[in-house]
């Protein structure tokens, strides 16, 4: 059995989708795990639909290819639900993860049927109300990891905040914000 976790990341240029893949490697790989995270690339452009994916596992990972049976799935973009099956091959054991103001009961309806786990976080307003600018690929990181059980929320924390302060050594206020909106989302998501 393998103890590999699928995570598929769909959103639109500019909304920190390949960020949100890359930070979540890297903090698995701070524990020990073995790690893939990869943007799918194409003409993507600001605003355009675009998908990162992450493979997390206790052993060497030798599959190079996209992700077409993920664990979980983060979407950054409620509007996209019209146009894409984010649900496509979506494991019922696993999860996703809706950036929305709307309640997990009010988005199943869009998910064609699904019926694993399903949750919501209002990712834009905790970035607004925090940074004042709509950046929701923090809020969305933090709740994923609540969602799949991926770490403990005080070594999540605690491998972020060093991460951040090695990034941003001379912008030290981009790790306290970012900091609050880690916390925030990991209280705030809705339907766990």
């Amino acid at each position: 059995m393998s103890s590999e976790i699928k995570f598929r990341w769909h959103g639109r240029g500019g909304q920190g989708v390949k960020t949100a893949a890359l930070l979540l490697a890297d903090v698995a790989f701070t524990t020990g795990k073995y790690v893939k995270g990869f943007p799918e690339y194409g003409p993507e452009r600001m605003g355009a639909p675009v998908t990162a994916y992450d493979r997390i596992s206790d052993e060497k990972i030798i599959v190079h290819s996209n992700i077409y049976e993920p664990d979980f799935v983060a979407l950054f973009d409620d509007t996209l639900l019209s146009s894409i099956d984010v649900t496509a091959g979506l494991s019922l054991e696993g999860g996703i993860l809706v950036n929305t103001p709307k309640s997990p009961e009010e988005i199943a309806g869009f998910l064609n049927g699904y019926k694993g786990k399903i949750c919501t976080i209002d990712a834009k307003r905790i970035s607004e109300e925090v940074l004042g600018q709509n950046f929701p690929n923090m809020a969305m990181l933090s709740a994923l990891i609540k969602l799949s059980g991926l770490m403990e929320e005080d070594k999540f924390l605690g491998n972020m905040e060093n991460s951040l302060k090695h990034k941003f050594a001379t912008k030290p206020q981009v790790v306290s914000g970012n900091m609050e909106i880690l916390k925030r989302s990991f209280e705030e998501v809705q339907g766990i």
